[in-house]
Order: structure tokens, then C-alpha cells, then sequence
């Protein structure tokens, strides 16, 4: 198992650094943490399936503040979920959640994106309106069909197999239309040779075309930032949360992290003395 392990991470943390471009620092984190799991990790192979004990390891760093637990764990689970993405069968065991205060990643501009968006080619134009257009989760769009696609809404599946539906303004619409109607063979919105591109292909892309206009960029950044842009536009958190296809509306309040601007927006419209009808 130990030539399993070694030759397995040492291509997932390859993958970090050419393909993610994770800079020398979170390489090294990457590394170390890693190296230092799998002293302790049992793993065996039943039926081909390759069971993964974290519990040996959890005992090993439960000392450590919770931040620092919940991050290593984050770093093996990142490393599962790319020896899914390359057709190993995983079941990680030990691995339960450690609360901890959520960090968010730093939206980006509009001008970026829309820079980005003039330079970029025609599928990549599509795949940056999918992202900060409705806000989809990187799964949610690469299991993205055509016949998800209507004339006015497309129909997304979600996290539990939950579905929601997000309007499709003018301006997207007409670009989307056209780009089906150029790949009418598809079946998939992105796909090669029949098959859907995976979720490490299309953040590689995301992460290419932001590159050349000298930014880093990941798709949960456009979400992020197709979430704060309509908050901060006016529209309703509630609505807002349906179109994210949280479960609960705290998550939303966390995850968007409400703009000065639209708490300043609220604040003025609800406060006596800054109401017209209140003089």
C-alpha cells in the first residue's frame, strides 16, 4: 500500500502544482501534510474498492486547534476526491466534520470578469456565463445537459439531487442559443469524444483564461461573486439563497457575506430618519 500511496501523491500534488498552479508555499503545505498523514492512515483494498481509516491519524493530531485539524483533513479529502476523479473507488472512514468559523474566498471584480470575457473564445465565454452567470456549483456544470437548457430558465440538479430552476436573462440567452445551435451534437454543455469534462478540467480552463489577464481565478470565486454582485445589486437574499440552491438561508448570510453597500441600502430604506416619508 505504501507504493500506492507514494505514487498516488505524489501525481495529485503534480496536478496541484501545474494544473491548480498552487504557488511553492501551498505545495509545501500540501507535501508535508500528506507525508505526515500516511504514516498513520490504514488503508486496505476489499473487492476493489480501497478503504481509507483517517482515525489513527485524527488520534495522532488531536492536540492541534481545530483550524489546524480541519485543514489536514481537507487536504486528504482533496486527495480522495482527485483518485475518484481518476477511477479509483474510495471509502474514506473517520471522516467527520470539524466546525470551525468559515473563511470565504475574495469575489472577483466585474471588470476582471468582463475583461476576461471580451478575450476569451467562444466556449470559454460560455463556460464563464455559467459560472457568474447563475452562480452553479463546478459538479452542477459539468453534469450540465443540453436538455437542461429552456427557453427562458435551465434546470440544474444540486447537491441531494435537489433541483432548482435560475432565469435566463436576454443577453445570455442569445449567446447560449447560439453556441447550441453551432454544437447541436452535444450532449453534455461541455464535452469531448461523448463524455462530459470532468470538474478538474473545467476549473483548469477557468483557471487558464483568467491567467491571461494576469488574475487567479477558481469557479467558486464566480460564484461567489455572482452571489455578492446580486446582493449588492438589490436583490433579496431570500431569493438569492433559492437561486444558490442552499438549504438553508444562514448559509447564504455566510456565504455571501453581505456587502457594506447593501446593508448600507437596507439600513437607509428601513431607518425612520432616513426615510422621506419619516421628515
Amino acid at each position: 500500500m505504501k507504493n500506492f500511496l507514494n505514487r498516488e501523491i505524489d501525481r495529485f500534488l503534480q496536478y496541484k502544482k501545474t494544473v491548480r498552479g498552487f504557488n511553492e508555499n501551498s505545495y509545501k503545505t500540501y507535501k508535508l501534510n500528506l507525508e505526515e498523514s500516511k504514516k498513520y492512515i490504514d488503508i486496505e483494498i476489499k473487492n476493489e474498492k480501497y478503504y481509507i481509516n483517517l482515525m489513527p491519524y485524527r488520534l495522532y493530531i488531536s492536540k492541534k486547534s481545530k483550524k489546524t485539524i480541519a485543514k489536514k483533513i481537507s487536504i486528504i479529502r482533496s486527495f480522495v476526491q482527485f483518485l475518484r476523479e481518476n477511477s479509483y473507488k474510495v471509502k474514506l472512514i473517520g471522516d467527520e466534520l470539524v466546525k470551525v468559523p468559515k473563511s470565504l474566498p475574495k469575489p472577483i471584480d466585474v471588470k476582471y470578469i468582463k475583461e476576461a470575457y471580451i478575450q476569451a473564445t467562444t466556449e470559454e465565454k460560455i463556460l464563464i456565463l455559467f459560472l457568474y452567470g447563475f452562480g452553479l456549483r463546478i459538479s452542477e456544470l459539468s453534469n450540465l445537459k443540453k436538455v437542461d437548457i429552456g427557453e427562458n430558465w435551465i434546470r440544474v440538479i444540486g447537491k441531494g439531487d435537489k433541483t432548482r430552476n435560475i432565469p435566463i436573462v436576454p443577453f445570455i440567452k442569445e449567446t447560449i442559443k447560439q453556441y447550441i445551435k453551432e454544437n447541436n451534437h452535444l450532449n453534455y454543455i461541455f464535452e469531448k469524444n461523448g463524455q462530459k469534462l470532468s470538474e478538474n478540467i473545467l476549473r483548469y480552463k477557468i483557471g487558464k483564461i483568467f491567467s491571461k489577464i494576469g488574475i487567479k481565478a477558481t469557479p467558486h470565486q464566480l460564484r461567489h461573486s455572482y452571489a455578492s454582485d446580486l446582493l449588492n445589486g438589490g436583490a433579496r437574499i431570500n431569493d438569492v439563497s433559492i437561486l444558490l440552491g442552499h438549504s438553508s438561508l444562514s448559509t447564504t448570510e455566510i456565504y455571501t457575506k453581505l456587502g457594506s453597500n447593501y446593508k448600507m441600502k437596507n439600513y437607509q430604506n428601513a431607518h425612520p430618519l432616513c426615510n422621506k416619508k419619516g421628515e
